[in-house]
């Protein structure tokens, strides 16, 4: 996908209401530089200020980023205590400009498994900026679509069994009603970076009818212009929802 910038015309169509980014290859750009891959999710980090603000800036509602996923607990312990830590850096040191621009945070996952301190650290910044009305970001955190889709069904069980819901009334609505997602619109449009085409157990339910932009930009060197690309790409797109449009 080519890095050209949105047209900057007054007759210019929307931006997508909610735009998912799955974040990858800090690793390797760590590596083609003969730096730790620790120096890749540092630069990572910054990545996300300039995305975060240019996506409000473009006047995208919702913003939903992949930060760590449930399986990468698996990767060695020095480079998962540096994302911890970059996890703990962010939440103190951003959360001022967050407020401040109106973003409302909120992570889903599960946080539980970061320790109390992040998990403090995360309460406090959703609690600080629950009100906001401006950018919606939510952070995927220690988070598995599957997993997610699990805990829904595991939910409605327990209600069933309760008799708070009949079985024969569960439908599609039910199942979005209990993921993590409930409150916010599924995604327009999915981005991941890097060259990887694939979709890595992120937003499984949520993204049945995303469209998906591919780029080969590491996450690192990710900036507005390859968002507005992407944006760009979107509103290429023809959007039938399984339908035909004559």
């Amino acid at each position: 996908m080519g890095a050209e910038p949105l047209p900057s015309r007054g007759d210019a169509p929307p931006p997508p209401v909610h735009v998912a980014i799955i974040m990858d290859g800090n690793g390797r750009w760590a590596k083609a530089r003969s730096l730790p891959r620790t120096a890749g999710h540092r630069q990572g980090a910054k990545a996300v200020r300039r995305v975060v603000r240019a996506a409000g800036e473009l006047g995208i509602g919702y913003l939903t980023l992949f930060a760590f996923s449930s399986e990468n607990w698996r990767r060695p312990d020095d480079e998962v205590s540096e994302l911890r830590g970059l996890l703990r850096l962010y939440l103190r040191n951003e959360i001022a400009e967050l407020h401040a621009n109106g973003v409302r945070l909120r992570v889903i996952g599960d946080r539980d498994r970061f320790g109390p301190e992040t998990v403090r650290l995360i309460e406090d910044a959703e609690a600080r900026t629950r009100a906001n009305a401006g950018l919606q970001l939510t952070i995927a955190l220690s988070y598995g679509g599957r997993a997610e889709i699990v805990a829904a069904a595991r939910r409605l069980a327990e209600e069933a069994r309760a008799g708070r819901i009949d079985p024969a009334a569960i439908d599609e609505a039910a199942v979005a009603g209990r993921l993590f997602t409930a409150d916010i619109p599924d995604p327009d449009l999915l981005i991941r970076t890097s060259g990887e085409q694939r979709v890595s157990n992120f937003l499984l339910w949520q993204i049945a009818y995303a469209e998906m932009v591919f780029t080969d930009t590491l996450w690192p060197d990710f900036t507005r212009v390859e968002l507005e690309a992407a944006v760009a790409a979107f509103h290429g797109r023809e959007r039938r929802y399984g339908g035909v449009k004559g």
